[in-house]
């Protein structure tokens, strides 16, 4: 039987929407708006603890749209933010935190502490930055990453206890390697009352074809698939899947068991039923078009798949089965495919990145986390990465001991998704800052309009 864990909202005392960045429609407007403001009208105050700054890591590609203007759905926007404070763990060759942090007059602090007080003995900010990806961390037994994203979460709730008082948090990608660690902070942050976010950035990016899944959708099955590599982006595939699904039929009510699927394991399961091959075609289609190779013998072409594809296969507690795939070798192959009941052909879709390779998915996230900070409440549930840290968790579990089925007690629990299409990038952004636009390499300036 599933429970339901329940969002956390800040105090409505704590932060008063003041900002105008609501933006909708998909007008080429370059008109700025002026993103988050404090409830006087100033910027936001913002405190940044990340792992490394270098080029093209999620710190260059989320900070730089808080520090310059950024496109978002066709209209220049700013942050109506000031990063003010910086601890960075590793400086590695290539690290652009330093000449970054005095072009912006941002202050580096040795210590975590140090950065969210400001150099005083109190919090001094207003919101905070986590971003634990990208740096020389060691991988586990298992083949995970072990980021430091829960000390980095331990040293910010340690410098809110000391002050009495606590802002909201993003917390980048999945919220730990460790399910044990995920659902620790997630506990934390509910109970001290404070907004987390996490997740993904790919939910947020263009969905072409269009696609709009009907609330309470009856849904058969579903396959999304991408490009990358073995949980870092297993966990981008697994947050697009469980954001296409969670508004269906009956709600979202859990996992109850999780496989790691590969060789020829991940084509029996199929034949026995267990995922649907024409819908991971109509996923690949949506990509590449129709009249493609059957599946087998696509992500056998070396041109499409130079790397053996694997699964995440994923029963639902409500029985729905669903699959995570990756095919290929594409940073930006991100494709999802359903069948709904009563329907003879499945609903697909591509995330559509834009220029850049995935630069510019942080486009939307950035606004969807300055949205966060500014209310106090995530656009949509960290229970959504919670349940897929949890799911990813136990799929390299799975891995690590030949492909088991692993059945996940703990990640029965409900919640309830949250309509966020006003965060989603819809396109018009890319009719502006088109594939001919030159990338930069430091800091993007003036949202990429020329």
């Amino acid at each position: 039987m599933s429970r339901t864990l329940h969002a956390h909202d800040v105090s409505r005392r704590r932060f008063l929407y003041t900002g105008t960045a609501a933006v909708a429609g998909l007008g080429l407007s370059l008109r700025t708006h002026n993103a988050c403001l404090a409830a006087d009208d100033r910027p936001l105050k913002v405190g940044a603890v990340i792992t490394e700054f270098t080029y093209r890591s999620h710190a260059h590609v989320i900070l730089e749209n808080f520090l310059e203007p950024y496109l978002f759905n066709g209209k220049k926007t700013v942050s109506g933010m000031d990063v003010v404070s910086l601890y960075v763990d590793q400086f590695p060759a290539g690290d652009m935190a330093r000449d970054v942090a005095k072009q912006y007059g941002i202050t580096i602090y040795p210590k975590i502490a140090e950065a969210l007080c400001d150099g005083g003995d109190r919090l001094a900010v207003d919101a905070v930055l986590s971003i634990g990806e990208h740096g020389n961390y060691p991988h586990n037994e298992k083949g995970q990453h072990m980021y430091p994203r829960k000390r980095f979460f331990d040293e910010i709730t340690a410098v809110f206890r000391d002050s009495g008082r606590t802002v909201p948090v993003y917390s980048d990608k999945h919220l730990s390697y460790r399910w044990d660690f995920a659902k620790e902070m997630y506990d934390t942050a509910a109970s001290m009352d404070f907004g987390l976010m996490a997740g993904s950035s790919v939910p947020l990016a263009q969905r072409w074809p269009p696609l709009e899944l009907p609330r309470g959708a009856k849904i058969e099955t579903a396959v999304s698939i991408h490009g990358g590599g073995v949980e870092s982006y297993d966990f981008h595939g697994l947050e697009v899947l469980q954001s296409m699904i969670e508004s269906r039929a009956g709600g979202e009510t859990g996992i109850r068991q999780v496989q790691f699927l590969q060789g020829d394991a991940l084509w029996e399961a199929a034949e026995k039923g267990l995922w649907s091959i024409p819908v991971a075609e109509a996923a690949m289609a949506a990509e590449l078009g129709p009249g493609q190779p059957p599946l087998r013998q696509l992500v056998e072409l070396p041109q499409v798949n130079p790397a053996p594809p694997h699964g995440i296969l994923l029963t639902y507690q409500d029985g729905l089965r669903a699959m995570c795939l990756k095919v290929g070798n594409s940073g930006t192959r991100w494709n999802f495919a359903c069948q709904l009941a009563d329907e003879s052909k499945p609903r697909l879709t591509r995330f559509y990145v834009g220029p850049w390779q995935n630069r510019n998915l942080f486009k939307a996230l950035s606004h969807a986390i300055q949205s966060h900070f500014r209310k106090g409440r995530s656009p949509y549930p960290v229970q959504r990465t919670l349940l897929v840290t949890g799911a990813l968790d136990a799929s390299m579990q799975s891995r690590f001991e030949g492909g088991t089925v692993q059945q996940t007690p703990r990640l029965e629990f409900a919640y309830t998704p949250r309509d966020y299409r006003d965060m989603r990038e819809m396109g018009a952004s890319w009719k502006i800052l088109h594939e001919g636009v030159p990338e930069p390499r430091g800091i993007n300036p003036d949202g990429g309009v020329i």
